[in-house]
């Protein structure tokens, strides 16, 4: 369904244009004497501005997508456009957006403001450094929305490549931990063997496809569908099904391929990790609704029983090891781990429910989690040595009350707090997994402690008692500050309370998937069953 007007394709290039012109902009060389940090004569100056500009221009831009996008059809492609690109491969330039689409292109665009406004200050104060991460930051805004709007699927595995370029100079380039380099090769080389076996599967894919029905738009998701729905050999849907999913796996980050996030979370800036790890991994858990489950709808039930022991490990190894953590922003890493098993189990419940409420909380875990790593990076940037060591802070709600309601705030959405965005679609997954894998959900609701335990307890060492003599005269939060975590909280709140508009959005496509992956729902089969005999027993 096209709206007229190329809301997706202007949405791709216009970051693409900010982010040159961010890189273009700016006076005069050099950093500031002695490592003093300057907003004005050595700060980033113009250039900070023209990249804030950029970005909110593409918030205006995807309000003009939301208002094209009709609510009532969520599960249809819309604001749909297609090109030929590669014919010979049967490629094409085909992007579209369904309602959880459209919701994860609305997280990217979203919080790369916030991001570009929690950096005013970074990079030591060295202006030229700090305009290029804003341009950089600027360039992966572009793939993150391609990606998510991406219909084809050569299309979408060549952006999935294409964004580790970006993301690797985020960590690598500028990190601010002593093992950037090492997190972000880590992450790098995790990434590529996912893609490499993921083109494996791709080129397969295409062979499966009989010759005579190849075409232009070969790799057009709905004609791949439709066109391997009868003929896939089950052995080599298996095969494909499983190198697709490792590659989402490694993004997502599942356990056990899921070590290179922690080390990103403890090296990059709070900024990248927001980006990284609150929208770039979900890709992960987006290509496995998107793609795993309506390509390969027989293996995706062969393997649920699999999957979902590997989500339950991951909800249970994230959270008990996101306790024993010293370091902060690695502590929010593996807290990561445990809330994206939560959004796997989900998907593989294959009930409406639960899928709906794991495409909820990939938004969810967004707005949470990227609240924690900036306001995280607020504490860290008033230590006077930077500290990210939990046990270096202490007393903090006394000097910096706001920086401390916010953390917390933050922190009990984090835990699924009633009343906060990630409560509602967390019980919708326990919800719609206990309808089929109920010993499942049993095993995984110890989490919800685990998570009380990890952000109460880190609030208390960090923000409780006498402030240490490192936090003793630190100030709270300033007006830049407060503007992103008050969006960020704000996003929370009114999630938490009026989730209504937001499910509209993924209610239609989580029954469609359902409908895709060939599943009953158990609750329907349970009805129909009951009628059944009731039926039988009265012509007896």
């Amino acid at each position: 369904m096209s709206s007229g007007f190329p809301w997706l394709t202007v949405l791709i290039a216009w970051p693409l244009v900010a982010a040159a012109a961010t890189a273009l902009t700016g006076v005069g060389r050099g950093r500031p004497s002695a490592g003093v940090v300057r907003a004005g004569r050595f700060g980033a100056g113009a250039a900070r501005w023209v990249a804030l500009v950029g970005a909110l221009v593409e918030v205006g831009l995807l309000v003009g997508a939301f208002l094209a996008f009709d609510t009532t059809a969520a599960a249809t492609y819309q604001l749909t456009e297609t090109y030929r690109w590669i014919p010979a491969l049967g490629a094409s330039y085909a992007v579209g957006v369904d309602g959880v689409a459209l919701l994860l292109v609305a997280l990217s665009v979203g919080l790369v403001p916030l991001v570009i406004l929690a950096a005013w200050h970074e990079q030591g104060g060295d202006r030229s450094r700090l305009r290029r991460y804003l341009a950089t930051v600027l360039v992966l805004e572009a793939f993150m929305v391609a990606v998510f709007a991406a219909r084809d699927v050569f299309l979408f595995y060549v952006l999935f490549e294409a964004m580790l370029i970006p993301a690797y100079f985020l960590i690598g380039g500028f990190g601010q931990g002593s093992q950037r380099r090492y997190a972000a090769v880590k992450f790098l080389l995790f990434s590529l063997a996912g893609g490499l076996v993921m083109l494996a599967a791709v080129v397969a894919l295409y062979l499966q496809v009989p010759v005579e029905q190849r075409g232009p738009q070969t790799f057009l998701t709905e004609n791949l569908i439709a066109n391997l729905a009868a003929s896939l050999d089950p052995t080599a849907e298996r095969l494909m099904f499983a190198a697709f999913f490792l590659a989402f796996a490694i993004k997502a980050p599942m356990v056990p391929v899921h070590t290179w996030l922690p080390d990103v979370a403890e090296n990059a800036t709070p900024g990248t990790s927001t980006l990284l790890i609150c929208v770039l991994d979900k890709v992960g858990t987006f290509g496995m609704l998107t793609l795993c489950l309506p390509l390969f709808p027989e293996a995706s039930r062969w393997a649920a029983p699999f999957v979902i022991v590997l989500a339950v490990i991951s909800i249970l190894y994230g959270a008990i090891l996101a306790i024993g953590q010293n370091d902060l922003l690695r502590l929010i890493g593996y807290t990561s781990v445990s809330h994206f098993g939560f959004i796997i189990l989900g998907i593989f419940t294959f009930t409406a429910l639960g899928i709906s409420g794991s495409s909820f909380m990939m938004l969810n875990h967004g707005i949470s989690t990227g609240a924690l790593f900036l306001v995280a990076g607020f504490a860290i940037a008033r230590h006077p040595r930077h500290s990210q060591r939990i046990a270096d802070y202490g007393g903090l709600r006394i000097v910096a009350p706001v920086l401390g309601g916010t953390f917390l705030v933050a922190g009990l959405s984090a835990l699924a707090l009633p009343g906060l965005a990630t409560f509602v679609s967390e019980v919708m997954v326990f919800l719609g997994a206990y309808g089929r894998w109920p010993a499942a959900v049993l095993v995984a609701v110890p989490a919800v402690v685990l998570a009380a335990m990890y952000v109460l307890l880190t609030y208390q060492r960090m923000f409780t008692g006498t402030p240490s003599a490192d936090v003793a005269n630190v100030t709270d939060l300033n007006g830049r500050e407060r503007t992103v975590a008050g969006v960020l909280i704000a996003a929370l709140v009114v999630l938490g309370l009026v989730p209504g508009p937001a499910l509209d959005y993924v209610r239609e496509p989580g029954q469609v998937s359902v409908e895709l992956v060939g599943a009953t729902e158990p609750a329907a089969a349970t009805t129909q069953e009951t009628t059944q005999g009731t039926t039988e027993g009265s012509e007896q």
